[in-house]
């Protein structure tokens, strides 16, 4: 069982920057790709962006280019730099584990309110 607790949000006027962590309990970087998501009130939860076991990145396209997803295999720990950030971004954000052939472990969620 792999625990995610996510840190980070907050409230940021629109145009500002915060940067999201996810913190692992073990070592699944290796095994694992990680994901951020997304979902803001009323709507879906939306896939934001990936991160393989080699490094691969991926970007829904409402991010790309103001996003970017790494991660610090020493410290378990994913990241998620947002930057110019737009009112359409405020949601609560999730990191989970996209392991194959298992379903994904989630962490409890950070709120980012973009104002």
């Amino acid at each position: 069982h792999v625990q995610l607790v996510e840190s980070g949000g907050g409230s940021v006027q629109a145009g500002g920057s915060l940067k999201l962590s996810c913190a692992a309990s073990g070592n699944i970087f290796s095994k694992c790709g990680m994901g951020w998501y997304r979902q803001a009130p009323g709507k879906e939860r939306e896939l934001v962006s990936t991160i393989s076991s080699l490094g691969t990145t991926s970007f829904a396209d409402s991010v790309k280019g103001r996003f970017t997803i790494s991660q610090d295999n020493a410290k378990n720990t994913l990241y998620l730099q947002m930057n110019s950030l737009k009112t359409e971004d405020t949601a609560e954000y999730y990191c989970a584990s996209l392991c194959p052939f298992r379903l994904p472990f989630w962490g409890q969620g950070t709120q980012v309110t973009v104002s």
